[in-house]
């Protein structure tokens, strides 16, 4: 993709949690087929083992009881998502659950998200960049999603069919993250759909804490949560966690949590430059000024080393998007592919509610 060109389509979704699939599918079916088709969802372009049908069946199964027993709401609109973008049920749970089957990746990475979240009186902002392999910026997608009978609405920035990824909700709650390896991926709810399931059903940090405590996450990640009040990371790890409470909150791919530094997987390389991720965001944030607006934020995540650059490898993880949230305004701010190249699509919760798909207004800054 060359510099400003990308797109963000935006899918809005009104009704039951099947119709709010079933939306979603047919807006992206085009889209999610050509990407079931390359490769399996790229996996066998990324993977160093091929992955089949045959040997991914189980794995489906196990996984969809899990989705199926702790959000069957999610459960019902994965059905909608299927029946819309004429897939089989198999084919969209490999949607969600496909850096599951990844697994771990050992071998020397150049990123995989930098984090902050700031709380205070210029109002709460979480940033971050999207770092991953498989050239998914092409996949980019927003979800507007109003579920009949939800008190709230949200706004889910995700890739290749994800119901969920990163977003805010209408109540002014904001969740990002970051991967961490570490510990067992088993099935389990994938981490993505627990992020959409705390934007469903948290109106706070603090419900959000309380929420993720109840589920039993497929693989180990940090999440980044800010409200108006107060910031916090939460580190996965099996079936432990471990949660810090601050006014600003910065997160990379080490695990930071004592407990956890025993376990963390990840590769030397990939830790070392973790590390002067993190440094280096923790300077630059200092730098912001107490009213830095959406485009501030974005030029600290448009620089190196927070910025990751390609070299063309598929196999390899660059930055594909850029994100500003402001939970307390409603708004998603999102740079597709490099930060540096691309211009910043804008979208808000106080847009109506109302049926649509991407051709609904979108504001661009």
């Amino acid at each position: 993709m060359t510099a400003d060109t990308l797109a963000v389509p935006v899918v809005r979704a009104r009704g039951d949690a099947f119709a709010c699939g079933r939306r979603h599918g047919a807006e992206r079916a085009e889209s999610l087929r050509a990407f079931l088709d390359d490769g399996m969802a790229r996996l066998n372009r990324v993977g160093t083992n091929r992955v089949s049908w045959a040997t991914l069946r189980p794995v489906l199964d196990a996984y969809r009881v899990e989705i199926e027993a702790r959000t069957p709401l999610l459960a019902e609109e994965l059905r909608g998502l299927a029946e819309g973008a004429g897939l089989d049920a198999d084919e969209a749970l490999l949607l969600q659950i496909r850096r599951e089957v990844m697994g771990y990746q050992r071998i020397p990475t150049m990123g995989d998200c930098t984090t902050y979240a700031v709380a205070g009186a210029a109002g709460p902002v979480l940033a971050q960049t999207v770092d991953l392999n498989g050239d998914l910026d092409d996949q980019i997608c927003v979800l507007d999603i109003a579920r009949t009978g939800s008190p709230r609405r949200v706004l889910v920035l995700g890739f290749g069919g994800l119901l969920g990824y990163l977003g805010i909700n209408s109540d002014g709650l904001a969740v990002g993250l970051n991967l961490v390896l570490g510990g067992r991926w088993r099935p389990g709810l994938p981490p993505y759909l627990a992020i959409r399931h705390l934007l469903d059903s948290a109106a706070d940090v603090d419900e959000a804490v309380r929420i993720l405590r109840t589920l039993k996450l497929a693989s180990s990640r940090n999440l980044v949560l800010c409200d108006a009040r107060k910031t916090a990371w939460v580190e996965i790890l099996d079936d432990e966690q471990r949660v810090n409470v601050s006014s600003t909150s910065m997160h990379t791919n080490h695990f930071l949590h004592p407990d956890f530094l025993a376990s963390d997987e990840l590769n030397v390389f990939a830790r070392n430059f973790s590390r002067q991720r993190l440094d280096a965001c923790r300077t630059r944030v200092g730098e912001l000024p107490p009213d830095a607006g959406v485009e501030a934020h974005f030029a600290l995540l448009s620089r190196a080393p927070i910025r990751v650059e390609g070299n063309g490898d598929i196999r390899r993880e660059r930055t594909v998007a850029a994100v500003v949230l402001r939970p307390d305004l409603g708004e998603l701010h999102v740079r597709p592919g490099d930060p540096a190249l691309n211009r910043t699509h804008s979208f808000s919760l106080r847009a109506p509610a109302t049926p649509g798909g991407s051709t609904s207004a979108e504001v661009i800054a």
